[in-house]
């Protein structure tokens, strides 16, 4: 009983600093539009630098939700949210439900996944799908013949003074919490998974205004931010066919 208050105390905090950031974010989004515009490179310096890290930090804040059992009930209750979020025309508060719930769904997913070599063959093949999809497969579809419907499916990041935003598809949110959950339930680096995730992501988006793209496919980069910074550890592992030991 006397060790479970500092152990209450760090989970309120954490509880109360995710609320703070969602909220923060769902407020982003719906007044950024109001703000003063700037010039395009200060809208990919503030996406970059800011909103995609703020972003991504509400899934590590999420992590100690990965391994509950109960997951896939708060997978549904949040989904659920979103959509009555969306019914009632909330676009803002339905943006941050729609993360939380793909973040949520991405720590699901891990849970059907038995071996650490598994998650490994993952981060190989999805990236070349991802690739398949945005060039000639079924989000190349969506995005340039349904385009209203990849905008209310993704994440959006909305940039100052202006009724634009840039977007992440589902499946980059829901893998990039299946490997943040992994580093942490098989002994990896957690802290670098995160960075190299994050920078990885924020490179692409910062790469289609450098060579003036409509976008670029974003699993590559976060497959490549989960496998690099955790290369060692994972060749220890499937070499051993263990899980390695914690390391910082």
């Amino acid at each position: 009983m006397v060790r479970a208050a500092p152990v209450l105390s760090h989970a309120r905090g954490r509880l109360l600093l995710t609320a703070a950031l969602l909220a923060g974010l769902a407020f982003w989004d719906a007044f950024a539009g109001d703000l003063p515009g700037v010039s395009d490179p200060w809208d990919v310096a503030i996406l970059a630098v800011a909103l995609l890290p703020a972003t991504f930090l509400v899934v590590w804040l999420l992590l100690p939700l990965a391994p509950r059992r109960e997951l896939i009930a708060l997978v549904g209750a949040t989904a659920a949210l979103a959509v009555l979020l969306d019914l009632a025309g909330l676009d803002a508060a339905f943006n941050v439900a729609k993360l939380v719930a793909l973040a949520l769904f991405g720590f699901w997913f891990l849970q059907l996944f038995e071996a650490l070599s598994w998650v490994v063959l993952v981060a190989f093949v999805i990236p070349w799908v991802d690739i398949a999809s945005v060039y000639r497969g079924p989000t190349k579809v969506v995005v340039e013949e349904q385009p209203g419907i990849f905008e209310r499916i993704a994440i959006a990041f909305s940039v100052p003074g202006e009724d634009a935003a840039a977007r992440l598809g589902p499946p980059d949110i829901v893998f990039f919490a299946l490997f943040l959950a992994t580093a942490d339930r098989f002994g990896l680096r957690v802290a670098a998974t995160w960075i190299g995730m994050t920078a990885a992501v924020s490179a692409t988006l910062v790469a289609t205004y450098v060579f003036d793209l409509d976008g670029l496919p974003a699993l590559p980069a976060v497959a490549l931010g989960f496998l690099v910074p955790n290369a060692d550890l994972i060749w220890r592992a499937l070499r051993g066919g263990r899980s390695p030991a914690a390391e910082p």
